[in-house]
């Protein structure tokens, strides 16, 4: 099947191969023509799977039809990071339409984004927060809204917006199209859906396990050496991208420091950061600047880099759905990748699901020459720069071993 079998709007249609695509994912080719009939959507779907397309596409389409010059599609996101990146798909796909997209966050001057909304642009790409500001200064007009969609409804739930989220829906019209999308469905979730979609098409894409592309490996180490095991084990990682996973906001940053004092090209993404400043990161970590990114889940949100080699979970998440969806960003578009997790003796109940989900032990793996009986120290271990680094070869500067090139340090069999 190809993009042109699904009859948009010519504007739209020009948008889709002006953008380079022709043939739909499957997600895409299941979902899109229902949207475009109108139908309420509950989409379980994992990142990578172009659900974007599944509601940009049928909303570009519609608006073409209708009056102009006011806010006809929403769309909820739950970070800034999506909230651009969405943004930036509706402009792209719809660059042969006259249809105007604006994004709505907080962290940037709200006088800009009210100048914006001045103009009536048709859709608007927003974040909970700063959305309810513009309600509440009645500077956004969201009476003829025909279409919402809410994206990443667990990660909404995660940061605590749900009860904005229902604030914002009693000021929507009752008659108009839900489409709301969830990598995972958590109890609070399903009751959302429920109350806000009207006989639903339940569509389900990406992986339920971990894909095949990606091989797996956990690292027992005691919770103090956790940084000193991360630095050794990045030593002997020959990537161009490796992203790390830490449980808090406190922890990403901090750590990310302390792989650049450690000579490493590496920045972390987290929500003390401006918007210049994750935007920056972004950027840096997508075009190579920045070797190592060091985020949580929810900042992880929005980033789309095809090529992440590495994924390392510093600290172990809480859901074998949050494990695959970590390791869902490397592995993808017919690349390989690795999932490897630092695992302590407190993560035996995780790391037994993630066994189960696998449907096999997961291999446990030790770093040769790594001291795992070095004593705790008094203080937080601070990150002492590695040594060697500018003579070397590989991507930290590090040469690579017979060891490595075996599989037994840190470089997963294939």
């Amino acid at each position: 099947m190809e993009f042109k079998e699904f009859n948009l709007n010519p504007g739209v249609e020009a948008g889709v191969a002006a953008a380079g695509f022709v043939t739909p994912t499957p997600i895409q080719t299941k979902a899109i023509p229902s949207v475009m009939n109108g139908r309420d959507i509950m989409g379980l779907a994992q990142t990578g799977t172009g659900k974007t397309a599944v509601f940009a596409l049928p909303i570009l389409h519609r608006l073409m039809q209708g009056k102009r010059g006011h806010v006809r599609a929403l769309i909820i996101a739950p970070t800034r990071e999506l909230a651009e990146q969405i943004h930036d798909a509706i402009t792209s796909l719809g660059k042969k339409t006259p249809m105007r997209s604006v994004t709505v966050y907080g962290g940037v001057n709200i006088n800009t984004q009210i100048k914006k909304l001045n103009q009536g642009p048709e859709i608007v790409v927003a974040c909970p927060g700063r959305l309810l500001d513009h309600m509440n200064r009645g500077t956004i007009d969201l009476k003829r809204v025909e279409v919402l969609v809410i994206d990443e409804a667990d990660q909404m739930f995660d940061m605590g917006f749900l009860p904005d989220i229902r604030r914002i829906l009693k000021h929507l019209p009752t008659q108009r199209q839900t489409l709301l999308f969830s990598a995972t469905m958590p109890d609070e979730i399903h009751s959302l859906a429920k109350d806000i979609l009207k006989d639903p098409m339940t569509i389900k894409a990406g992986e339920t396990a971990p894909a095949e592309t990606v091989s797996h490996a956990h690292y027992p180490v005691a919770q103090h050496l956790k940084t000193a095991f991360l630095l050794k084990l990045l030593s002997h990682i020959n990537s161009q991208s490796v992203l790390v996973f830490t449980r808090t906001k406190h922890r990403a940053k901090r750590l990310g420091e302390q792989l650049t004092r450690a000579g490493f090209n590496s920045t972390s993404l987290q929500g003390n950061l401006s918007q210049g400043r994750r935007q920056a990161a972004l950027d840096g970590f997508r075009n190579g600047k920045f070797h190592v990114l060091v985020a949580t889940d929810i900042a992880a949100r929005g980033i789309d880099v095809c090529q992440i080699s590495h994924v390392i979970n510093y600290d172990m998440p809480n859901t074998t759905d949050a494990y695959i969806h970590r390791i869902g960003r490397t592995g993808r578009a017919d690349h390989s990748g690795d999932a490897f997790t630092l695992i302590t003796r407190d993560d035996n109940q995780m790391v037994n699901a993630i066994d189960r989900v696998m449907g096999s032990k997961v291999e446990r793996r030790t770093l040769t020459g790594f001291d795992y009986n070095a004593p705790a120290p008094a203080k937080y271990m601070q990150a002492a720069p590695i040594s060697g680094r500018h003579g070397a070869t590989g991507m930290f500067g590090f040469k690579r071993t017979k060891h490595m090139a075996k599989g037994r340090v840190g470089v997963a069999p294939r």
